[in-house]
């Protein structure tokens, strides 16, 4: 039986970084930063005012109240401005480039708002209400370094130092699909015996959170050759293919049935619960990584397994969930020589467990926000034990 850890390197070892495409600042969102950014233009570009007021001389200010004349009028955009005659202030607005000789900005609220000549009633310290050039960051310096993966501040940061194009790594195609004679489509009739089909649509999802692109294959009865046939058929311009389904030590275990002829996917069982039963190995070339049909034993080894690969494979600098500590609002018990990824509440610092450790029960699955990780070699903690939990996006808050 292999452990968690070794099973993620099989996993992980069947997947090549991936290649690099240019792509407009407009179209990177979701996307993984394959090239460093080096700022084009320092931020802020110049010395520029925080607030609504007036660019001033802090010497002018001494004995307030004073009344000084208003001698220029510097709206955000100007690009020209004169410098600050002693004795005299110029009304700014927030971000307009500040005057040679000014020091402070006066906030308008400070004041009596005049156009002509202004009575300042308080003023803060010289050096107050100042956007200095670069203080930000400098030009030439690394903006967002290869590895980001490429969010709303991301984007907004790379157009603000003037990328119109990023390098970015290809999303990963990954071709998703379920297997069984039970399965049927959502919205037909069921007799009994049959269930709606649900993994695909899951791993879909799973797949594109963690940045690749998935097609849903129509799921196959338990037929060898008719499995085969719909594989192949599918790989050409696929990454990686996952199924479900399949992989258990029963018969009419078709994944495992069918790849075991090729002789190029090993299949065992891997040292946790819920997804013990696991494959992996190439068809035709292609990856391959099968995984147990029952929808919370798929998707917990997607994440523990699929998830962490693909973005390795997208060159994310932390490819892994996020984990935190956790205490336990009430005891749990676990199997001896399994680790066991939990469904879990996660809230403050402290984590309740949802619903029991069954694989089947995916209703608990979609109220969890956290997999609460329970080592192999831990059989029970008692209410108030520290754990440690993965934290799943995606989840119901």
């Amino acid at each position: 039986m292999r452990t968690v850890e070794e099973h993620q390197a099989v996993v992980a070892a069947l997947l090549a970084p991936l290649g690099e495409e240019e792509v407009p600042v407009a179209a990177a969102h979701g996307r993984v930063l394959a090239r460093d950014v080096a700022a084009g233009v320092p931020l802020p570009g110049h010395d520029n005012s925080a607030m609504d007021g007036y660019a001033a001389r802090s010497a002018d200010l001494a004995g307030l109240p004073v009344r000084l004349p208003v001698a220029d009028d510097i709206p955000a955009g100007r690009t020209e401005v004169v410098p600050l005659a002693p004795g005299t202030v110029q009304r700014i607005m927030t971000g307009g480039l500040l005057p040679p000789g000014a020091d402070v900005v006066v906030p308008v609220e400070l004041t009596d708002a005049a156009t002509d000549v202004v009575e300042i009633r308080d003023a803060p310290a010289a050096g107050t209400h100042l956007r200095r050039a670069g203080e930000d960051i400098t030009a030439g310096t690394v903006a967002l370094e290869a590895g980001s993966p490429l969010g709303a501040a991301q984007l907004g940061l790379a157009a603000a130092v003037g990328a119109r194009t990023l390098w970015v790594r290809r999303r990963p195609r990954v071709l998703v699909l379920s297997t069984g004679s039970e399965l049927v489509e959502p919205g037909e009739p069921l007799l009994p015996g049959q269930v709606y089909e649900s993994n695909s649509l899951l791993l879909c999802a799973a797949v594109e959170d963690a940045g690749g692109t998935a097609r849903r294959l129509h799921f196959v009865p338990d037929d060898v050759d008719q499995f085969l046939t719909t594989v192949r058929s599918e790989l050409a311009d696929a990454d990686l293919l996952v199924t479900s389904g399949g992989v258990s030590a029963g018969a009419y275990e078709v994944v495992k049935d069918a790849f075991r002829t090729l002789g190029t996917v090993e299949f065992g069982k891997v040292a946790m619960q819920p997804g013990g039963p696991q494959g992996a190995g190439t068809v035709d070339g292609v990856p391959v990584v099968t995984l147990p049909g029952n929808p919370v034993s798929s998707f917990v080894s997607f994440e523990v397994f699929v998830r962490p690969a693909l973005r390795r494979a997208l060159g994310h600098a932390s490819p892994d969930r996020l984990r935190a500590p956790a205490v336990l609002t009430a005891p749990l018990r676990s199997p001896a020589g399994r680790r066991q990824f939990l469904r879990g509440r996660y809230d403050a610092g402290r984590v309740s467990q949802v619903g029991g450790p069954g694989s089947h029960l995916v209703a608990h699955l979609a109220r969890a926000n956290c997999l609460v990780v329970v080592p192999e070699d831990v059989t029970e903690l008692p209410a108030g034990a520290a754990v440690d939990v993965v934290l799943i996006e995606g989840a119901l808050q």
